[in-house]
């Protein structure tokens, strides 16, 4: 069983999601809470994935965040938001957040995210992610410098980073392009390493802002 937080101002919110995933036969939601009391209940039940409110009015879910990320056994946390270009979105990710989720997800779609999340990939919607960099130029400036790093990936490690980015975890990787996971792991180091990123969501971001998920980059992949 996939143990689910959920930490939102709003109780219908709160209610609704944990509706929607207590439906699927592998997810338990074992609590919902609010900002203040995130801390004490995910030490409390010790879950296995937080879904964070973002904007929340008796603490903000970056300092909640911040917290999480400090205890000795953090969980994965994902982002919860309104808006698709939060300006709080980016410094979620960079602060070791594993994504985020608009609060209007789909709730056929939303057990299958939080599956990907507790199996170690990453939830970013590429859509969204268009928009924050549309309202964010001068994080925008940074991270394509840093895309360019993306040209310097082989072949392979190139494919490892489209998957990456697309939300599968090494075992799915894997399966999906028939290596073990142990060496997709060797290849996600490598990745992290040759990118200078210290986490699959930023190598994501990357992966994303160098348009490999749409065969629109800024310049070809190399052969």
């Amino acid at each position: 069983m996939i143990r689910v937080i959920v930490v939102d101002d709003e109780a219908l919110l709160r209610s609704g999601f944990q509706l929607i995933l207590s439906a699927a036969a592998d997810i338990e939601v074992v609590a919902t809470t609010v900002g203040a009391e995130a801390v004490d209940t995910v030490r409390r039940v010790s879950p296995d994935v937080v879904l964070l409110d973002i904007r929340m009015p008796d603490v903000d879910g970056l300092t909640v965040l911040g917290q999480l990320r400090a205890l000795p056994r953090p969980p994965i946390v994902a982002m919860l938001t309104t808006f698709d270009a939060d300006e709080y979105i980016l410094t979620a990710l960079r602060s070791g957040a594993a994504g985020f989720l608009l609060k209007d997800t789909e709730p056929d779609q939303l057990a299958q995210l939080v599956r990907s999340l507790a199996a170690g990939g990453v939830v970013l919607s590429p859509k969204a992610s268009r928009a924050i960099w549309q309202s964010h130029p001068g994080a925008t400036a940074a991270i394509d410098a840093q895309a360019d790093r993306v040209q310097r990936l082989t072949e392979r490690e190139r494919e490892v980073l489209v998957l990456v980015a697309e939300g599968l975890s090494n075992t799915d990787i894997g399966t999906r392009i028939h290596l073990s996971a142990g060496t997709i792991k060797d290849h996600v180091s490598a990745i992290l390493t040759k990118l200078r990123v210290g986490s699959r969501v930023q190598a994501a971001l990357l992966a994303q802002r160098a348009g490999l998920l749409d065969g629109h980059g800024r310049s070809e992949p190399g052969r």
